[in-house]
Order: structure tokens, then C-alpha cells, then sequence
């Protein structure tokens, strides 16, 4: 085995939809900057980018009940809301971009348009979306949102949903037109081909073995090719993780003083997923109900039509599971190996703290595939098992990590670690990440390049034309970046 060295200017780590996206858009604010990625798998978006591996909601608070919740004082908070769905606009504002400048060819691969729905039983319930509409409603992003408890109209927007029902609980559900549905994996491979063309140096099968930062800040980055067995050292002045589940342990082996006191939850997942004709063409929305009691907002019910490599799909889920896994092409070892002197605390009071957690999980491990067949039916009554199978969806690491007011706090949502020096950073957490990403790494830009970044205001603008302002603030400017979106995208 020989050890080769190398220099770059940016490396980034793991082949999904973060890298893909600062890459890209690195290479059209500073064309010059020499970018190497690393990728142990052998193809880009085999873990959580994969298409079957989430559930492609293009998250964007339009049928997420969890980002809205009721307030001590009876109303509702939408602030969460709008802030996911002002993120999800600047998403999409650059794919339209790229499209636009012929940099992403096929946006019908990657996104189509479908409503978002949200679905409640029970008088409380109802009254609650009610009134979430309400308050959205008031917001020019959540203006198109209707809800209805009529019965005949909830049959002409979700058919599958009534057909059999015969339960006389109240119910009502909401639509928004503007929704849709994001293939992940669809959109990383055609981002990553974009920057093979434009000498960005893709290594597949080369899996990262360690991280150090010399004295002068500069990073060394040993890899190991797989294939050949030859390591490579490369110099790089910035490096960033985005890994997925494999962030974590990543970051551990930098040894700054960002990565210590963080730990993470591995919550693995299953899907069933229906891909008979007769069935898919009946559904055509995204409709998601409430949590259970005492569980995580992860594993919110939801019935979901997917676009997959050109076919419509059904998936109901997701059923949450354990396993010590950080990633579904991990090792048993991966949630014991994360556990350092550092973070034992951290772990351990969240272990304390996350009781009701840990029933959860242990409930939906003993569930039968028929058991599973009825939370499906509370959706759709006439589903039949023999349409269904079940699949493996990807493994989510949720943060947690110590606050101010306490340890071992689980963190729901995308978590963003950066170094003192701004020269790295690492990306933790699980949804809404893939929708944010563009926001996310406008984010990092501007925390990792605090001397470039002015500089890069006006081509920001030309990529992101809402950047600096709010469209929730701006009905004017909304519509009108919208109508651009929607001729790009095709997402009419």
C-alpha cells in the first residue's frame, strides 16, 4: 500500500444531495476553486438521497401538522412553517436557475407537481386544522390551501381515502395544489454530472479514513480507494461533511472543539409501497396525518405518491425501527463507536430523558406486517395486503447534543456544525434536509466565507432572486418568481 499526497481547494465528503448542491453552487460563484469529492459508495445518492430512502415530500409545511403547533393561548404558531416553506422556495428558485442556464436539462425527472394534503379524525382534531388553515391562510405562501369535512369533496380530491369508509368519526382534510413531489436521487445525479463537466473530480468507492487540521488551518484528508487499496492524503483549505448518517463519526475524527458533546440516534425505518396501475392512479396527492402519542415527528403517518425513474408509486409509512446503524450500508458498530469520553453524558441523559422514545420504537418493532396493514387502512379502508410490500427505508441519525439549559437534548431537524475558523463543516440530522439544501449551504457560504461572500452578493441574486428578503413579506415579488418556477420546472 502506497500513500500518495494531493492539494485542493474544497473537499466534500459523501456523494448525496449536500455535497451536490454546495458543489454547484461553488462553481458558479468561484469557477476557479478546484473541488474533489469522495464518495464510499459507487454510484451519487445511495443513502438518504435515494429516492425509495425518503419520502420526497419537497418539504415545505404545506401538510406537515408537526411544524404547527397550538400555542398555550389556543392559537397557532406558524413561524416554523413559514421559515420551511420560505426555505423550500429558495430551493426551488435555483433548480429553476439551473434550468434556465441549461445546467439541469430535465426537471420532470426530478420534480412533478403534486398536492399536499393533510388528513385528521376526531372532533379536536378537525377544529385544530381549522384553524391551522386559518392562520396560514393569511400567508401569501399558504394562500392556496383549502379544507373541507365534506365528504363528496374529500372523494374528488383523495377517491382511495373514502372508498369503503363507513366510520361516521368527523373528519376533515386540507389540499394545496402547489405541493410536490422531489426525486433526490433524480436531482443529485444531474447535478453531479453538471460538475463532472466542469472538472469537479468525482472519486466513487474512496471512503474517508481520517480528518486533521495541520497548524497552518490548512486540512489533511486521508482516503482510502477501495478498489485499489492505495491511500491518498489531499491538502485542502476547506472541507465539508455531508455524509449523512456517517457525519457523526466524521466530525469526531476532526477533534474540534465544535464536535465534542454531540451524539446521535440512529432510527432506521420501513415503507409499504404499492406500484400496481390501478391503484396509483387513483391517488394523486402527498397526505399526511398526525404522530402518535410519544412519537418522534419523523414518523408522522403519511400516504404518498412518488414519481420513481419515471413510474408512480405508492408508499405508506414510514414505521420506525432500530438499528445500531448509522447508514443502511453501515456496520452493528457505528452507534458504539460514536459513543467518546466527551459525549457519554450527553448520551446517556437523553437516553433518561427519551423514555417514552424508546416504547415507541420498541412498539413499532413488534408490529406484523397486518398490523401495519391497518394504520394503512385508517388512510385508505380497502387496502389490501397482497397490493403492498414492505421496504427499507434510509437511516435517519437524530442530533443530540447539550444546551445552556440541559443535557442530551434530541434535536429533530438539520443541524449545521462549523469550526471557529470557518475552514469546516459538517452537516447533522434528518428532514427537512434534502428540501433546504439550498438554503443550507447559503448558510455555510456565508459562515465559511466571510471574505468572498460580498463579493458574491449580485450572482446570489441572478441564482436566488428572493436572497436577503422574505416572500411571506412580499406578495408581489412572490408571484412573480413563481410564475418563473413554474415555466422552468414545469410544475403547473
Amino acid at each position: 500500500m502506497t500513500t500518495q499526497h494531493s492539494k485542493t481547494d474544497v473537499i466534500l465528503i459523501g456523494g448525496g444531495i449536500m455535497s451536490a448542491t454546495l458543489g454547484t453552487m461553488l462553481k458558479e460563484l468561484a469557477p476557479n476553486k478546484e473541488i474533489k469529492m469522495f464518495e464510499r459508495l459507487d454510484s451519487p445518492a445511495q443513502e438518504s438521497s435515494n429516492a425509495w430512502n425518503n419520502a420526497g415530500t419537497g418539504h415545505s409545511a404545506l401538510c406537515e401538522l408537526n411544524y404547527t403547533n397550538e400555542d398555550k393561548y389556543g392559537g397557532i404558531d406558524i413561524k416554523k412553517a413559514v421559515k420551511i416553506n420560505e426555505q423550500f422556495q429558495i430551493s426551488k428558485q435555483f433548480w429553476s436557475y439551473l434550468v434556465k442556464q441549461g445546467k439541469l436539462e430535465d426537471p420532470q425527472a426530478f420534480i412533478q407537481p403534486v398536492p399536499h394534503m393533510s388528513f385528521v379524525q376526531g372532533i379536536k382534531n378537525v377544529e385544530f386544522l381549522r384553524k391551522r388553515v386559518e392562520y396560514l391562510n393569511e400567508n401569501i405562501l399558504f394562500s392556496n390551501m383549502e379544507i373541507t369535512d365534506d365528504k363528496e369533496k374529500i372523494k374528488s380530491w383523495a377517491p382511495l381515502m373514502m372508498e369503503g369508509r363507513t366510520s361516521n368519526i368527523p373528519m376533515a382534510i386540507t389540499y394545496d395544489k402547489t405541493g410536490t413531489d422531489v426525486n433526490f436521487s433524480s436531482l443529485t445525479r444531474q447535478l453531479f454530472a453538471n460538475l463532472a463537466e466542469k472538472n469537479v473530480e468525482l472519486n466513487y468507492e474512496h471512503e474517508v479514513q481520517d480528518i486533521k487540521q495541520r497548524k497552518d488551518g490548512k486540512w489533511e484528508v486521508t482516503v482510502k480507494n477501495l478498489k485499489t487499496n492505495q491511500t491518498e492524503v489531499v491538502e485542502s483549505d476547506f472541507v465539508f461533511i455531508g455524509a449523512g448518517g456517517a457525519s457523526l463519526p466524521l466530525l469526531q475524527k476532526t477533534g474540534i472543539k465544535e464536535s465534542k458533546h454531540i451524539g446521535g440516534f440512529p432510527v432506521s425505518g420501513l415503507f409499504l409501497a404499492c406500484s400496481k396501475e390501478e391503484i396509483t392512479k387513483q391517488h394523486n396527492a402527498k397526505v399526511y396525518g398526525k404522530a402518535a402519542v410519544g412519537a418522534p415527528p419523523m414518523s408522522v403517518p403519511h400516504l404518498d405518491t412518488r414519481y420513481i425513474d419515471g413510474k408512480r408509486t405508492l408508499l405508506f409509512g414510514p414505521f420506525a425501527g432500530f438499528s445500531p446503524k448509522f447508514l443502511k450500508t453501515g456496520s452493528n458498530m457505528d452507534l458504539i463507536k460514536s459513543v467518546k469520553p466527551n459525549n457519554i453524558v450527553t448520551m446517556l441523559s437523553a437516553g433518561i430523558k427519551e423514555m417514552n422514545l424508546t416504547k415507541y420504537l420498541i412498539s413499532q418493532l413488534m408490529l406484523s406486517n397486518e398490523e401495519r396493514m391497518e394504520d394503512l387502512r385508517l388512510f385508505m379502508p380497502n387496502a389490501k395486503s397482497e397490493d403492498w410490500d414492505v421496504i427499507v427505508a434510509g437511516q435517519r441519525v437524530q442530533v443530540i447534543k447539550d444546551t445552556k439549559e440541559s443535557k442530551g437534548n434530541l434535536q429533530f431537524g438539520t443541524e449545521l456544525v462549523t469550526s471557529k475558523d470557518g475552514s469546516l463543516s459538517a452537516l447533522l440530522g434528518a428532514s427537512p434536509g434534502a428540501s433546504t439544501a439550498v438554503d443550507i449551504m447559503l448558510d455555510l457560504l456565508k459562515k465559511c466565507y466571510k471574505n468572498e461572500f460580498s463579493q458574491w452578493e449580485d450572482k446570489i441574486v441572478e441564482m436566488i432572486p428572493s436572497y436577503g428578503q422574505k416572500l411571506s413579506e412580499n406578495e408581489a415579488l412572490y408571484k412573480k418568481i413563481n410564475e418563473e418556477i413554474k415555466k422552468n420546472l414545469k410544475v403547473n
